[in-house]
C-alpha cells in the first residue's frame, strides 16, 4: 500500500485539478519550509474600524512581553505545521487545526500520533487572542495561550514528545536556528521561544474579510443593528441573533466571543464537568461555518442541529446559566419557526471569511507549489464516483481486464479510512460504499491493481 503522504500527495494533485487551479499541485517538502523573502505582515494586519474600537482592544489577550512580530509569527508558522514536535512525527498542531476548516478539525474528535482520540473538539483558532480571560481549552485550564499551545505537544494521546526533546530536535534541525535568532536576537531553542513564537502565530489570525464586516465598515454604528448590505433573511436572523434569540448575550459585540464559561444546557446531568458544572468556554463565532462538528464534544453536525438545540432543547439543571432562563425559571425555548431557523443561519454564514481556507500567511510552509504534467490514466481502469455522496453510494469499477481489484478510501490528511473491495472482479463491478458514519468533506479513493493505480476525489455531505 502507498504510504499516507504519497496518498496525501495525489489528493493535492487531484483537488487542484478540480479546482483549476493550472498545472500546480501541492506536494510535501520533506526538507525546509518555503518562506518568502519579505516576511508576511503579522504585525501590521489591516483590519475594520468596528475591530479597533475601544470594547474590543480590551478583549486582546496578547501579553505585553511577548507581542506580535513579522519575525515571532514566521516561526509559529514553521513550528505549527511541523510533524517533528510529534513523538513519532506523524502530527502537527495543523492536524487538528486545518486552516480550511477555520483551524478546527471536521471530526468530532482528533487523533494522535498513535492514533488514540482526543476526548473533546478540536476548538477553532481564529480570533483566539479576543478573551479578556485569557485561558484556554474548553475548560480554561491553561491560563495563557503560551501555556495552552505546550499541552498537545506533550499530551500523551496527541503528540507524545516531552519538551526537552522537542527543543534538542527543533536546535538540531537546520533551518531552524536562523528563523530563532530572527525571532528573538539569539539561536536558542527553548520551550518558553517555543510557546511565544506559537502564540505569535495563533493571535496573529483575525481574517476579517467577510460580508459582515464589509457591512459593518460600510455603515457603521453599534453591533445589532439592521445592516443595508445584507439580504432581507440575513438581517432577520441577525434581528434574531441581537434580539429575541439571546444569541448576542453570550457571543457578545463584533467578535461574537463570550466573556465566561457557561453551562449552555447540553445536559441535564453533565458527563464532562467543563470548567466544573458542566460550564465550557464560550469561542468566537467567527468563521462558524467552517468549523463543524459543533460544541465541546462536537455533538451537533449542523448549524441547523446548533439552532434547534437553542430554539427547543435546552436541557435544565442546577448550573443552567442564567442567560437560557426564561421569565419564568424555565429553560429558554424561543421555538424559531422554520423561516426563522433558516434566517439564523444565513446570518451566522456572513461571518465567516471565504479567504481564510487559502490565505498564504495561515498556509502550511512545507508545501511547495511546482509546476506538473498532467498524469495520463492508466489504459482500461477507471472508477466513477457520484458527487455528493450522501449515504450509501454505488462505484463504478472497470478493470482491463479480470482479476484482483482493491479499493481504499483515504481522508485528506491521507489516513486510511475503509477498504471497500479486495477480491477478484470482473471488468465492469459496481461496488457499494457505506459513507454514513463520516464526517463531511473531502476524501479520496484509491482503485489498485497488481499493475496499476488511480484515484478519485470523494465528496461526502454529512
Amino acid at each position: 500500500m502507498d504510504s499516507p503522504l504519497a496518498v496525501l500527495r495525489l489528493a493535492s494533485l487531484l483537488l487542484a485539478s478540480a479546482l483549476a487551479l493550472g498545472a500546480a499541485y501541492a506536494v510535501r517538502s520533506g526538507e525546509a519550509p518555503v518562506l518568502p523573502s519579505t516576511p508576511y505582515d503579522y504585525d501590521g494586519i489591516a483590519l475594520p474600524a468596528h475591530l479597533t474600537a475601544p470594547a474590543v482592544r480590551a478583549t486582546d489577550n496578547t501579553p505585553p512581553d511577548n507581542p506580535i512580530t513579522d519575525a515571532g509569527a514566521t516561526l509559529g508558522r514553521v513550528l505549527f505545521y511541523d510533524p517533528r514536535l510529534s513523538l513519532n512525527g506523524t502530527v502537527s498542531c495543523a492536524s487538528c487545526h486545518l486552516q480550511d476548516r477555520g483551524f478546527s478539525d471536521p471530526a468530532r474528535f482528533s487523533r494522535g500520533f498513535e492514533g488514540g482520540l482526543t476526548q473533546r473538539h478540536s476548538m477553532g483558532l481564529a480570533f483566539a487572542r479576543y478573551y479578556a480571560r485569557g485561558h484556554f481549552f474548553w475548560d480554561e485550564r491553561a491560563a495563557t495561550l503560551e501555556e495552552q499551545v505546550l499541552v498537545p505537544i506533550q499530551d500523551e494521546t496527541e503528540m507524545g514528545l516531552p519538551l526537552s526533546e522537542a527543543s534538542a530536535r527543533i536546535a538540531a534541525t537546520e533551518y531552524y536556528p536562523p528563523l530563532f535568532a530572527d525571532a528573538f536576537g539569539t539561536e536558542a531553542v527553548t520551550p518558553d521561544r517555543i510557546a511565544r513564537a506559537l502564540s505569535q502565530f495563533v493571535r496573529s489570525i483575525v481574517p476579517a474579510n467577510t460580508r459582515y464586516d464589509d457591512a459593518r465598515e460600510a455603515q457603521g454604528g453599534p453591533p445589532g443593528r439592521p445592516l443595508a448590505a445584507l439580504t432581507d433573511e440575513e438581517n432577520l436572523g441577525l434581528e434574531l441573533f441581537f434580539g429575541r434569540g439571546r444569541c448576542a448575550q453570550c457571543h457578545r459585540g463584533d467578535l461574537f466571543v463570550g466573556d465566561v464559561p457557561r453551562n449552555n444546557g447540553l445536559d441535564a446531568k453533565p458527563s464532562d464537568p467543563g470548567a466544573g458544572d458542566g460550564r465550557f468556554k464560550t469561542g468566537s463565532l467567527r468563521n462558524v461555518a467552517l468549523t463543524a462538528p459543533y460544541m465541546h464534544d462536537g455533538r451537533f453536525a449542523t448549524l441547523e442541529a446548533v439552532i434547534d438545540h437553542y430554539s427547543t432543547g435546552i436541557r435544565d439543571s442546577p448550573t443552567l446559566d442564567p442567560i437560557l432562563r426564561g421569565p419564568d425559571g424555565r429553560p429558554l425555548r424561543p421555538a424559531f419557526t422554520p423561516q426563522e431557523r433558516t434566517a439564523l443561519v444565513a446570518f451566522l454564514r456572513t461571518l465567516t471569511d471565504e479567504t481564510l481556507a487559502t490565505d498564504p500567511r495561515w498556509s502550511d510552509p512545507f508545501a511547495v507549489t511546482t509546476p506538473a504534467a498532467p498524469r495520463p490514466e492508466p489504459p482500461g481502469l477507471s472508477l466513477t464516483v457520484p458527487t455528493p455522496i450522501r449515504g450509501r453510494a454505488t462505484l463504478h469499477v472497470r478493470l482491463p481486464a479480470p482479476g484482483p481489484a482493491r479499493l481504499d478510501v483515504f481522508d485528506a490528511r491521507g489516513r486510511h479510512i475503509a477498504r471497500v473491495m479486495d477480491a477478484e472482479a470482473a471488468m465492469d463491478t459496481r461496488v457499494f460504499w457505506d459513507a454514513s458514519g463520516l464526517a463531511g468533506g473531502l476524501y479520496v479513493l484509491r482503485l489498485s491493481t497488481p499493475d496499476a493505480a488511480l484515484a478519485r476525489l470523494a465528496v461526502v455531505s454529512p
